[in-house]
């Protein structure tokens, strides 16, 4: 299939999703765990019923002649034929938002022409709960609802996101960063928070532990379509980093050149201590 064509299923998904996540929850609920998926989170219904969505579509494509792999945060990996390409998804990113009611969640779905993330070719993701649509093809810019984006060309580190899945060891990692920012947020879902600093809303984005391929691999194609900066928390590149379940590196991303060096030398400080 064409970029189109891909980007075309995505969306298709989404629509889907958008349509039906708010009976859902609401007839669900959502907070009884069905166990652990393959990423090691717990899952939820609503992880399961976003699967089974996007399962329904990618075996649709398979069917038309599609061959790739499935990455995904509660199935894990499936063979779907033995092409090269692969197709990396975590169903629900921000689970613990959807099932408290948090209005903050994802789907996030990302097409690689292999298994590392220099392969990246398409990113999609829908913020669930507002209906914000992002979506990045390798080398033709990023979009949001429709609209090209850019990240913010200011140096001023203006608002950071992060992450802390283990508050009390991860955000002292992140604290001199989190200290030079006039505003600090933590919003729960990885694939948005890139999304957001890609749209020039937030300056930088940094997690204090390391991060899942799933998580941020298409909001990481639209960061850099954007026009933005992300490495590691030390500066170095992605690329080698490859698709799949474990967890892989902290992450750092930035607004442009000028906030990232900032950001990496407030880290380091951190380090130091």
């Amino acid at each position: 299939m064409t970029n189109e064509q891909w980007l075309a299923v995505f969306k298709d998904i989404g629509r889907k999703m958008r349509a039906g996540i708010a009976e859902f929850l609401s007839r669900e609920g959502g907070t009884a765990s069905l166990g652990r998926g393959a990423g090691g989170d717990k899952t939820f219904p609503v992880d399961q019923w976003a699967e089974d969505i996007i399962l329904s579509a990618l075996e649709k494509a398979h069917a038309h002649g599609e061959q790739f792999t499935l990455i995904s945060e509660e199935l894990g990996i499936r063979e779907f034929g033995r092409g090269t390409k692969c197709v990396l998804v975590d169903p629900i990113d921000g689970s613990n938002n959807a099932k408290t009611g948090i209005p903050f969640f994802s789907t996030s779905i990302a097409l690689l022409d292999d298994e590392r993330l220099a392969d990246l070719r398409i990113g999609y993701v829908l913020n669930l709960a507002a209906g914000d649509e992002f979506w990045a093809v390798k080398g033709e810019g990023a979009f949001k609802n429709g609209g090209r984006i850019t990240t913010s060309s200011s140096e001023e580190i203006i608002i950071v996101a992060y992450e802390a899945s283990t508050p009390g060891t991860d955000i002292p990692r992140i604290l001199p960063l989190l200290a030079e920012a006039r505003r600090a947020r933590c919003f729960g879902s990885m694939a948005l928070d890139l999304c957001y600093v890609a749209s020039g809303a937030v300056s930088v984005f940094a997690t204090g532990n390391r991060s899942r391929a799933f998580d941020f691999a298409a909001g990481m194609l639209i960061h850099k379509e954007a026009g933005g900066v992300i490495t590691d928390a030390s500066g170095n590149s992605l690329d080698s980093v490859p698709a799949g379940l474990g967890r892989t590196v902290p992450l750092l991303v930035s607004a442009n050149g000028v906030i990232h060096q900032k950001a990496l030398n407030l880290l380091s400080k951190g380090r130091a201590r």
